[in-house]
């Protein structure tokens, strides 16, 4: 099943909203468009102007960006290179292939990635690069900030700053207010 942000193609053919696509067919999308395919255990966001070739437990990526989700193993692959999941369990990964670099982005799950020429295996946050040389090119990525650790009560400054907010809304609350009218034609 295809979902449709913008304008999608199949097999060259303007998709109109929703629709079933088969083994074989091309999803192609254009310039602020997105497909999302989803398919038993797979969820596959095909970015914009990216063309995609969908078979029943792979993927070709011709050209363009896709984001996969998959628990049932789901094989990608982009010119010389493939991406496998190493378990049959949740995996989520990003794969782009522009002008023929490869790049395979690991976002959770490990991935077998096939370059060509070798192999590598990849963790969380891992990426590799590949080009027509089919060779293999891995780097960590810098990812997202850690989370934050301890317990911000403890931090005698905000206590007293938390207490002296409060101490005013309290004052506020209690100060008797004139009564003002709710509309001045009206007192």
């Amino acid at each position: 099943m295809v979902n449709c942000k913008g304008t999608v193609w199949v097999n060259g053919n303007p998709l109109p909203d929703d629709s079933a696509i088969a083994t074989g067919d091309l999803v192609q999308t254009a310039k602020d468009s997105a497909a999302t395919i989803t398919a038993s255990g797979s969820s596959v966001i095909v970015q914009p102007e990216s063309v995609v070739k969908f078979a029943t437990d792979t993927l070709s990526l011709e050209q363009g960006n896709i984001s996969v989700a998959s628990s049932t193993g789901l094989v990608t692959s982009a010119g010389i290179a493939s991406v496998t999941p190493a378990a049959s369990t949740w995996t989520e990964y990003e794969v782009t292939n522009m002008n023929g670099v490869i790049e395979v982005l690991a976002r959770k799950g490990d991935l077998k990635v096939n370059c060509g020429k070798e192999a590598v295996a990849l963790t969380d946050g891992m990426q590799v690069t590949s080009d027509i040389s089919g060779r293999c090119k891995k780097s960590k990525t810098s990812g997202a900030y850690p989370p934050a650790s301890g317990d911000i009560l403890n931090n005698p400054y905000l206590r007293y700053i938390g207490g002296a907010a409060g101490i005013g809304t309290l004052i506020w609350l209690l100060w008797p207010h004139p009564q003002q009218p709710v509309s001045a034609s009206q007192p």
